[in-house]
């Protein structure tokens, strides 16, 4: 039998060098006819069966595939002891290398008794032509070989394993990212998020808000992330929307850096200036992985979403138009339409177990639509700092429970408007020369001074309200002498 198979592959060998030759040297007609049924060949004559695995499902290139994810982080543990080439990537957590399968090498893999073979492959395809400029794009895909007597064993049970080790080595081995979106190329496709390892320190212990509040968020988000089958049942994607307002400084950006870290998910920073139009955005979308918070800082600032149109004045017009050609390629063409849709439209359905959030400085200028219940969710107001968050600064920054002086500081704060971020840089010690007290005077004085400023703008506002109105009275008794004196009437004055 081994003598048969050796003749039959020296065969097969001499047919391939044969059809080499003469390849270039025939029509393409009678090439495509010869190349098709030498295939048909091979596959009759090989006693082995391929599967193969790409990269991206289907040919529009929305979403990478979970399957080839997982056989990637599979292979990765067999490469370093089975393979010859390899890529290798810094584990920042374990502070190590970790090594993956190069292109076009071989790993080979048994299961139960039986060998396979997987090799990762790259085929360059060509996008766009323009002129001597061409657009080009790659496909990977892996490719499992194994003999055709074991095929219910192998694309049953084994791809079943692979899938399953994969993915527990996943999230053994994940590190969380903060992407940012590229804007977008003109070719065909583009790398759409960047990233960086998520590594801030934020948690929900040292996040300055009252206690209560901060364990409402935490069970909210925890029933959240454990709500697949409820979410499929009342027929909603697994998705959530979370608004975050107030004031600069209350700590909206490090609100969501404790969410991720409370769940465990990466971060996308979406910049929505640098979005094209409603197209890329759902692209956008679509490239952002399950577990993750997809974030959209001060959405009031990022594009015209406020549902107030405001009529321009005809120079400012007339030089937005002039302007309009040049702009053109580089402004957002992104409509509140299209963010609804990214919000809450049929796109929004794929991957699942996502957290959306905005932040605004003022709320009152989104449009309703945009943060109806349903869309954003959960409406979270960062407020100015209490004595309750004062006392987790205290805690975080001068490591302290109590202090004397926490009564005059918790009184301040009950009449001033303090950010938790003024009352952090006031109490963050300086200086080696600085102890507790000193930073707690340091930030009496600076409530002082607040609330000083404070009553002197209140005093101001009212004496110039004063003023007007002893202007308008004045204004209306002139005119009501001169309506007299019109109409022939005097004024009589008694003196007793």
């Amino acid at each position: 039998m081994a003598f048969l198979w050796g003749n039959i592959g020296a065969g097969m060998a001499s047919i391939m060098f044969v059809y080499t030759i003469f390849k270039d040297h025939i029509p393409q007609s009678l090439s495509t006819y010869l190349e098709k049924y030498a295939k048909k060949l091979v596959r009759f004559l090989s006693p082995y069966i391929e599967i193969t695995f790409h990269e991206f499902n289907g040919e529009s290139y929305y979403g990478r595939s979970e399957v080839f994810t997982a056989i990637q982080t599979y292979l990765s543990s067999k490469a370093s002891t089975r393979a010859s080439r390899f890529k290798a990537d810094f584990m920042m957590k374990s502070k190590s290398l970790m090594l993956s399968m190069d292109d076009y090498e071989e790993v080979p893999d048994v299961f139960n008794g039986v060998k396979v073979w997987w090799v990762l492959e790259a085929k360059v395809l060509q996008a766009r032509n323009r002129g001597y400029n061409q657009d080009s794009m790659e496909k990977r895909y892996f490719k499992l070989s194994f003999h055709k007597h074991y095929r219910e064993l192998i694309a049953g049970s084994y791809i079943d394993h692979v899938m399953k080790e994969g993915k527990a080595v996943t999230v053994k081995n994940r590190q969380r990212k903060l992407y940012s979106n590229n804007p977008c190329k003109d070719g065909y496709y583009w790398k759409a998020w960047s990233h960086v390892y998520f590594e801030h320190p934020a948690t929900f212990d040292t996040l300055a808000m009252e206690s209560k509040k901060k364990e409402e968020i935490m069970n909210d988000l925890k029933k959240f992330s454990e709500a697949k089958e409820y979410y499929a049942k009342i027929g909603k994607p697994w998705k959530r929307g979370y608004l975050l307002y107030g004031p600069p400084g209350t700590g909206k950006s490090t609100m969501i850096a404790a969410m991720a870290n409370f769940l465990n998910y990466d971060v996308y920073d979406l910049e929505l200036t640098t979005v094209k139009n409603n197209r890329e955005l759902r692209n956008l979308l679509i490239e952002t992985s399950s577990k993750s918070v997809i974030v959209i800082e001060d959405i009031d600032c990022s594009l015209d979403l406020t549902g107030q149109r405001k009529k321009k004045s005809k120079k400012k017009k007339d030089e937005e138009e002039n302007d309009e050609s040049e702009n053109e390629s580089t402004s957002s063409k992104v409509t509140l339409s299209g963010l609804l849709n990214f919000i809450d439209g049929l796109w929004s359905a794929s991957g699942g177990e996502r957290i959306i959030v905005f932040t605004t400085n003022h709320v009152e200028k989104l449009d309703p639509a945009l943060i109806r219940r349903g869309r954003m969710d959960k409406h979270i107001e960062m407020s100015y700092c209490g004595f309750e968050s004062f006392k987790v600064l205290a805690k975080n920054y001068l490591d302290i429970d109590s202090h004397e002086l926490f009564a005059e500081v918790g009184s301040l704060l009950a009449e001033t408007n303090m950010t938790p971020a003024d009352v952090a840089e006031n109490i963050m010690p300086k200086s080696d020369e600085e102890d507790t007290e000193s930073c707690l005077k340091n930030l009496i004085e600076a409530l002082i001074e607040k609330a000083r400023k404070k009553a002197e703008e209140e005093a101001r506002l009212k004496a110039e309200k004063e003023e007007k109105e002893k202007k308008k009275c004045a204004h209306d008794d002139t005119n009501a002498a001169g309506s007299m004196k019109e109409n022939g009437c005097s004024t009589l004055y008694y003196v007793s």
